[in-house]
């Protein structure tokens, strides 16, 4: 594309000159009324909500967490907030009773949300590496296995003919789990759930197991098991509240968080809620320095329904999110004992930048960030919202704490202090996010991490494949991104209200165009399963297409699809290199005027 030149008059005029100032008059406030907000979180409050959000257990549609939703409602009610609370249909798995017995030996055991409920099953186990599964017949006998509980290993063990699941967990105590992949309420009739009953033990009983097991007459030995595990659709409630922005308040930061628990769920997700009524209390007091709305979304069905809440809150409000969402901020299990490091936090490309300030704010640990991963209320994706965080916090082995998603999950598991500095990094990004006049989101990175992933998988197609195409897209956005930001820069400081406007719409289209590419396999308007997959993963075929044989029936049905998935991209791309062109022009024809009356 031809280079863009900055617009002609900025320097040296006087209308640039007060322009200029009244924008820097109007920084410097924003940057004070950060301060000033930061400096009102309050550790008091904090653990007043966190304990009671966390004085009862909250199973999903259960009478106890809806007694946490009104005391969230009448909270946010309390800062002068008009909270909504809504009841739809979801799937949610209930685990009951476990029993294990082996030999004569009985067990501790639980079972799992969404595992297949059996009445007593007398059958002989086998102990398995997860890594050997494929190596293995059960032929109806149940397996042992190393790990939490998890579709992935569950689908690869009823594959080979397991009729029960039994999963040693690494502590002394057992972990909750769901065990499907289904994201959210199934939408089809081939949607997959477990159908042989899973368990799980804590590691020492496992280790008895596994010597019962050596010990067996050639090496078989019988075990009773019994789950009673209640699944179906119930309504679950979901609570959404918005704080008002100024000068686009159609416009809004979605930010997140379940209130279901894993027994009290002081930690998850106990302290989240705390630092989202927290952090809501006090922007709601700062309100007129936000430009955009904050929308606070309180899920259920997280733990028990596999993100049952964001996923219908995506389904329900499609276009709304699409038309007028900027940015989805999620909360996990923070503020704990011993969780001090903040730098691996999650973040997409092109939100690293907004992380690494808000940490910045507050900590001096260097942020880095790490990519998402298929978990989490990260139900957006398809709808083109850019992601910050979903944790936060850590444990120096990069975990949420040995208590995560056990009965030990109780209050005495919070750090005051540290739920105070999670606080004060969330009302930070919210904050900056809401209220800067350009939204914070650099697409450039964006695009850099598309080139990065596209280009590997041209370089592992090789000849069976031709990416030239789209790799020569990526470079044209490239260019014509980088040219947009450019753009923006020349004219500011003093960007007036209009080209403001147009330089925002462009930035939240190209969202709605990079995000599915970089994350989205399937279609934008469902969710992709609850499994690991890598960035691109429409794209991700191409490693399988390398290791297949050329002219096998594996090979071309591989590169069909890859074909049909690159005239996708091909044609995402260019209506990328469209939008970004087309707002140039916009955003030169918006200030204009003030520049030829200048020059």
């Amino acid at each position: 594309m031809t280079e863009r030149k900055p617009p002609i008059g900025k320097a040296g005029t006087g209308y640039w000159t007060e322009r200029e100032r009244e924008t820097e008059q109007a920084e410097r406030a924003r940057q004070a009324a950060l301060e000033t907000i930061l400096g009102s979180i309050d550790a008091g409050c904090l653990t007043v909500y966190n304990e009671n959000v966390a004085k009862e257990i909250r199973l999903s549609g259960s009478a106890e967490e809806l007694r946490a939703f009104e005391y969230i409602r009448d909270t946010l009610e309390g800062f002068g907030l008009e909270p909504k609370l809504e009841f739809h249909d979801a799937f949610i798995s209930l685990p009951g009773h476990a029993e294990l017995i082996v030999g004569s030996v009985a067990y501790d055991a639980i079972t799992h949300a969404m595992s297949a409920s059996t009445a007593r099953l007398d059958v002989p186990l086998q102990y398995v590496d997860a890594q050997a599964i494929g190596d293995h017949e059960f032929n109806g006998g149940a397996a042992v296995v190393h790990g939490l509980a998890n579709w992935t290993v569950l689908d690869r063990l009823q594959q080979q003919g397991a009729s029960a699941a039994i999963f040693i967990n690494n502590g002394t105590y057992t972990h909750e789990m769901i065990v499907s992949a289904v994201w959210g309420n199934p939408a089809s009739l081939e949607d997959r759930y477990p159908v042989i009953p899973v368990l799980s033990v804590n590691r020492t009983d496992g280790e008895r197991i596994k010597a019962q097991l050596e010990s067996g007459n050639d090496g078989i030995v019988h075990a009773v098991i019994q789950t009673e595990v209640t699944t179906g659709w119930l309504p679950i409630p979901t609570l959404t509240a918005e704080i008002r922005g100024q000068a686009e308040p159609e416009q809004f930061i979605l930010f997140s968080g379940h209130v279901d628990s894993w027994h009290y769920g002081a930690m998850d997700n106990g302290s989240a809620n705390a630092v989202m009524l927290e952090t809501a209390r006090v922007l709601s007091l700062y309100r007129e320095r936000l430009r955009r709305s904050v929308r606070l979304a309180f899920w259920s069905g997280h733990s028990h329904g596999r993100y049952a809440g964001s996923a219908l809150y995506s389904d329900l409000h499609w276009e709304e999110l699409y038309e007028n969402g900027v940015l989805h901020v999620n909360i996990d299990s923070v503020g704990a004992v011993g969780a001090v490091s903040l730098g691996a936090a999650n973040t997409m490309a092109e939100t690293r930048s907004l992380c690494a300030d808000a940490v910045r704010v507050v900590t001096d640990e260097p942020f880095r960030g790490s990519p998402f991963g298929r978990a989490g209320d990260q139900s957006f994706w398809g709808v083109g919202l850019p992601s910050v965080f979903m944790g936060l916090s850590y444990q120096p082995d990069g975990w949420f704490g040995w208590w995560w998603h056990t009965t030990e999950d109780t209050l005495d598991k919070l750090a005051p202090a540290h739920l105070v500095r999670d606080c004060k990094v969330y009302a930070a990004a919210i904050y900056h996010a809401a209220s800067a006049p350009i939204v914070p989101i650099d697409q450039r990175e964006a695009v850099h991490a598309l080139q990065d992933r596209v280009n590997a998988y041209a370089k592992l197609a090789g000849e069976h494949l031709d990416f030239g195409r789209i790799e020569l897209r990526l470079r044209q956005l490239d260019q014509t991104v980088d040219a947009f930001y450019r753009l923006v820069a020349s004219v500011s400081p003093g960007l007036s209200e209009p080209g403001l406007r147009v330089a925002n719409r462009v930035v939240l289209g190209l969202s709605r165009i990079l995000v599915p590419l970089n994350y989205v396999r399937g279609s934008v308007y469902g969710h992709d399963p609850a499994i690991s997959q890598p960035l691109v993963p429409a794209l991700a075929d191409a490693e399988l297409l390398a290791a297949s044989t050329p002219g096998s029936d594996v090979y071309y049905r591989l590169r069909t699809g890859l074909v049909r998935e690159m005239n996708r991209f091909g044609h995402e791309l260019k209506r990328a290199e469209h939008l970004v062109a087309a707002g140039m022009d916009e955003l030169e024809k918006a200030e204009a005027p003030a520049h030829v009356g200048n020059h």
